[in-house]
């Protein structure tokens, strides 16, 4: 994580401009990499107080990929580009996640995104990943204890990656300060509880 550093201030960086811009973020992944994308899209909400349309995820198989493999639509590129096609416009930035760098439905994706001016980013553990995007993050994990199953140290990796780019973001957009959640929204007692306690510590009170 330490070396991948400002290639994640970077990204995040890239992030906070798209937004502002009135851009999207679309994360594009395959089995566990497409469950971590859906999985940080969903905590900006609650976290953020972003509007859903800010964050969404495209994960291969479609949304019952989140609960099941759906491990033969990962080797089709066609699908990756379908699914950017419905989505995607110009101005919007797409960030893949694949742990080897070479899952073809996030490359077709990627493809797709660039013919479609979107700006592009690969989220990988692997630092030879071939894929032509205009930013990385690069976080070399080394072998699996488990040969091939990258939701191990490459998927833990990951997650600190995602977290980290969106949690920075939202920094640069002004939506925490001094470490609390300013725009959270207290939808239930335990929300609401919070909420006063990080206005009575911001105001010092």
């Amino acid at each position: 994580m330490a070396q991948a550093s400002e290639q994640i201030a970077a990204l995040a960086d890239v992030l906070a401009e798209t937004l502002l811009l009135g851009g999207r973020l679309f994360y594009v992944g395959a089995g566990t990499s497409g469950r971590l994308g859906a999985l940080d899209a969903a905590e900006w909400p609650p976290t953020f107080g972003t509007p859903p349309r800010w964050a969404k995820a495209l994960i291969a198989g479609g949304p019952k990929a989140l609960r099941r493999a759906v491990e033969e639509v990962e080797a089709n590129p066609r699908a990756g580009a379908k699914a950017v096609r419905a989505a995607v416009r110009e101005g919007d930035l797409v960030i893949g996640i694949t742990a080897s760098g070479t899952t073809p439905f996030v490359l077709g994706a990627l493809a797709e995104a660039k013919r479609r001016r979107a700006v592009t980013a690969l989220v990988t553990c692997n630092p030879k990943a071939p894929a032509k995007v205009d930013f990385r993050v690069s976080a070399d994990t080394g072998a699996e204890l488990v040969a091939g199953s990258t939701r191990l140290k490459a998927g833990t990796a990951t997650k600190l990656v995602l977290n980290a780019v969106s949690t920075v973001a939202m920094i640069r957009l002004g939506r925490v300060k001094r470490g609390r959640m300013i725009f959270l929204r207290p939808l239930n007692p335990k929300l609401r509880a919070r909420a006063a306690r990080i206005a009575a510590s911001l105001s010092g009170r």
